[in-house]
């Protein structure tokens, strides 16, 4: 008896899932999250609905905003082929050649001014930029910062779509934002990612190949927006179609995008981009301090509630509101908790501009106003043509571009030569005249206009270091202060 009783169960139970199932598969089909094409292959949904309480987030209207205001940078350099004394010695001359590249650049003022890359633009000796409706310009250099890898070019045109600019300090991680720019020669080229980290320093600009005097400023925004060669100089937009950021590098072990790519940040490319324009330089403004990073130890020492901050090493200018031993926390009333942060918000002045600086100092806070500095620790702009010509008129020489046959027989790309040597740096230092200078520091010097340029950069007093040659093929170096 019992055992029919559990066979009855058992069928009804049986007879139940059979009518579910049959129930379920003639249903009609629903999909979640795929569809499939004509093809059968799966086709994932690309639609987003935005973050919880955010809203949709329209990428359209952010890149139909921005594909315009972006350009196609492509440069050519003529440059000298290595040398090889097997063709010397057969009689055969080697010609020079012509090197191209291209990246991409944004347009940031409606007569022509354009801001991209130092390294797109670096040797290039002729620039041409391509609008978004293919008209052609040629282009030229208005002034570059291997600093921060920035520079800005022009084109002789009006009523330009300028971009607008956006505020990157606004800019949170996690945030969408599209990267616009010409990769692999596909002009006008749309990628969204989102923002994974801010003020990354990855030592890109210090150990990149150059032949100037750097000084690292790099607090990059760090996204997952496909970025690759050619990129370069194009725009970082949030959802708005505002710039935040100029994409500059990827981090790749195969040299195309394979996870994240970083941009200078709208608040050291927009002041780096204004003084380039108004003075060909960068007003570069110093705390007047030797910093580090705040370490546990020194958090503990100091009697800080968390690990951040920058400590004060020493301090290079006597007037400084500023104390050995004091932990930089805030500056223009911004947080910082690391250099690059730090770097950050100082790259934002210029010389003589008086900003204040939230420290902790014997255990307590405390706001001190400092006034920042140049290079020569003076607390005012730069006078960069009067300092390239008192530097210049210094060495007590005039010079002229070597001709074509002594750069061939002394196998140099150029350098200034000197024709006249009076009293002055250059026979100090014990130079005869006819050195050719190729080098200042880690400056190449392509003739008398590059060394003067290079000066300008020089503060009084600062040891400098020349390379160079003589007309019988004597290489020499000297070293003297300006």
């Amino acid at each position: 008896m019992k055992k029919n009783v559990w066979m009855l169960v058992g069928a009804s139970l049986l007879g139940g899932s059979v009518a579910l199932l049959g129930s379920f598969l003639l249903q009609p089909a629903v999909n979640v999250g795929m569809s499939s094409n004509s093809s059968g292959a799966p086709v994932w949904s690309t639609s987003y609905d935005g973050l919880p309480g955010e809203g949709s987030v329209d990428f359209v209207n952010a890149a139909e905003r921005t594909v315009n205001s972006v350009v196609h940078v492509k440069t050519e350099s003529t440059v000298n082929p290595t040398y090889n004394p097997w063709f010397d010695f057969f009689g055969y001359q080697q010609s020079p050649q012509v090197q191209s590249g291209s990246g991409s650049g944004v347009i940031i003022s409606n007569d022509g001014y354009i801001i991209t890359n130092n390294h797109v633009v670096e040797g290039a000796q002729k620039l041409v930029v391509t609008l978004n409706n293919n008209k052609n310009y040629t282009a030229t250099l208005v002034g570059r910062d291997p600093s921060t890898d920035i520079a800005v070019i022009k084109i002789d045109e009006k009523n330009l779509p300028a971009i607008n600019w956006g505020n990157s300090e606004e800019v949170h991680v996690g945030q969408w934002v599209l990267a616009v720019g010409n990769p692999f020669e596909l002009t006008s080229t749309v990628t969204a990612g989102i923002v994974s980290a801010k003020a990354r320093n990855i030592n890109l600009i210090g150990n990149r190949n150059t032949n100037e005097e750097v000084f690292p400023v790099e607090s990059f925004i760090q996204t997952d927006a496909a970025v690759n060669p050619g990129n370069s100089g194009g725009a970082l937009v949030n959802t708005k179609g505002e710039l935040i950021g100029i994409n500059t590098a990827i981090a790749s072990r195969t040299g195309v995008f394979t996870g994240y790519s970083f941009a200078v940040p709208t608040t050291i490319a927009k002041k780096v981009s204004t003084d380039l324009i108004e003075f060909g330089k960068v007003q570069r403004a110093f705390i007047g301090v030797k910093i580090s990073e705040v370490t546990e130890d020194i958090a503990q020492s100091a009697g800080l509630n968390e690990v951040a901050g920058i400590y004060v090493n020493a301090i290079t200018n006597g007037d400084s509101e500023m104390k050995e031993g004091d932990v930089i926390l805030k500056v223009g009333g911004r947080e910082v908790k690391n250099v690059p942060q730090l770097q950050e918000q100082v790259a934002k002045y210029r010389p003589g501009d008086k900003v204040k600086v939230g420290v902790w100092r014997d255990k307590k806070w405390l706001e001190v106003e400092v006034a920042l500095k140049n290079r020569s620790g003076r607390a005012e702009l730069n006078d960069f043509a009067a300092d390239a010509e008192a530097n210049f008129s210094s060495l007590g020489a005039e010079f002229v571009q070597p001709t074509a046959e002594e750069m061939q027989k002394l196998r140099i790309k150029g350098g200034a030569k000197i024709k006249t040597l009076n009293q002055g740096k250059l026979r100090s230092a014990g130079i005869q005249q006819g050195f050719i200078v190729t080098k200042i520091d880690d400056t190449m010097v392509d003739g008398p206009n590059t060394l003067k340029d290079a000066l300008s950069s020089k503060a009084k007093g600062e040891g400098i270091l020349i390379e160079g040659v003589y007309p019988n093929g004597t290489r020499a170096y000297y070293g003297f202060g300006l």
